[in-house]
């Protein structure tokens, strides 16, 4: 029996190597992008060690984002597409389309590519980014909420998530027809590192780690882990009835910067003596933000905001249950520990 073949993008990130050591295990075989051959080998490595001896059920397609190239080669024979490819970018960026681009060009490569490499389906990494900004609601955020683009305080990156997935679901409804789509809108990813690449969320645990955030703004967001995050693509992949739907991915309630890091030392003991749980002032933030696009992000759009989403249509559906947040957020720091990635000791 010939197994059915998953094409996965960018390869090398941190939610990709997680669908891909997924993929291999539930028994598929495995189509990866990279822009960079060289990452081939870190690429095996990692999932090497995680346990999964790839060999010739990965193979590697060279592609980028912004470049026609390598796109239907990367497709072909294909049955399933996932994704998860997206610019990110650590500071806010001073033209907002070197995300915006990027984002949303390279997801109508891939699914133009897909569609016309015959796929049955293809899953879009999206986030709760297209989804809970912009726009204050009274309830939980859910698969109905989109992000307001033309609020004025929108930094690029949810700007940027939201129309790349605007654009997926208009290529559906218009030439893309007969490919199916599913999306999966994760919040603030965590959990273990299958290698030195880190993500913001990622940079964020090992900053509190290394006692460099000596307190923490009023700001709060969802926790899911990224084990969980890759098992919702493949029941998005598979599912009947996922085709045509959004599901969002969060482990439980949002939680304050405050309770990251209390969950933090809770879960870690003494290889977290050196988080804060302090709280700094709103006025201080403000103040940052004259000099910093970061902090101006937050004092302007969420600064002491609070905010929350619901995963019932994802467990209701598709019978999907995530780790609690506090778990997902430990082996985040577990494995930044092992990895060598923090510095543990005290000035």
């Amino acid at each position: 029996m010939t197994r059915d073949l998953v094409l996965v993008t960018g390869g090398s990130g941190f939610l990709a190597g997680h669908c891909i050591l997924s993929l291999l295990a539930a028994g598929y075989d495995v189509r990866t992008t990279l822009r960079d051959p060289g990452r081939e080998a870190p690429l095996r490595e990692a999932l090497r060690l995680a346990g999964i001896d790839a060999g010739s059920r990965l193979q590697v397609a060279v592609a980028d984002l912004l470049r026609d190239e390598g796109w239907a080669e990367a497709a072909s024979g294909c049955t399933y597409v996932l994704h998860v490819a997206s610019p990110v970018a650590a500071a806010e960026p001073k033209d907002e389309d070197e995300l915006i681009r990027p984002a949303r060009e390279g997801t109508l490569r891939v699914l133009r590519a897909a569609q016309r490499a015959g796929a049955r389906r293809a899953v879009l990494t999206s986030s709760f980014a297209a989804i809970g900004y912009g726009r204050a609601v009274k309830r939980p955020y859910d698969e109905r909420d989109w992000t307001n683009v033309a609020a004025p305080e929108l930094a690029a990156y949810p700007k940027s998530k939201t129309l790349a997935e605007r654009a997926a679901w208009d290529f559906v409804d218009g030439e893309g027809r007969g490919l199916e789509l599913a999306v999966v809108n994760p919040v603030g990813i965590f959990g273990p590192l299958l290698g030195p690449d880190l993500s913001p969320s990622i940079l964020l645990v090992r900053a509190m780690l290394d006692g460099r955030l000596w307190a923490v703004p009023r700001l709060m967001f969802g926790v899911v882990d990224v084990r969980d995050v890759a098992d919702l693509h493949l029941r998005a992949m598979t599912d009947a009835a996922a085709a045509g739907e959004r599901f969002l991915a969060t482990a439980g309630d949002f939680m304050t910067m405050q309770a990251i890091a209390q969950a933090l030392k809770d879960g870690l003991g003494e290889n977290a003596a050196r988080v804060s749980t302090r709280v700094l002032p709103d006025w201080l933030v403000r103040l940052a933000a004259r000099f910093s696009t970061t902090a101006r992000q937050a004092a302007t759009a969420e600064l002491g905001r609070s905010k929350n989403a619901t995963s019932a249509k994802a467990q209701a559906m598709l019978g999907w249950q995530p780790r609690p947040a506090d778990e997902a957020l430990a082996a985040t720091g577990e494995s930044l520990i092992r990895l060598g990635l923090v510095n543990l000791r005290r000035p």
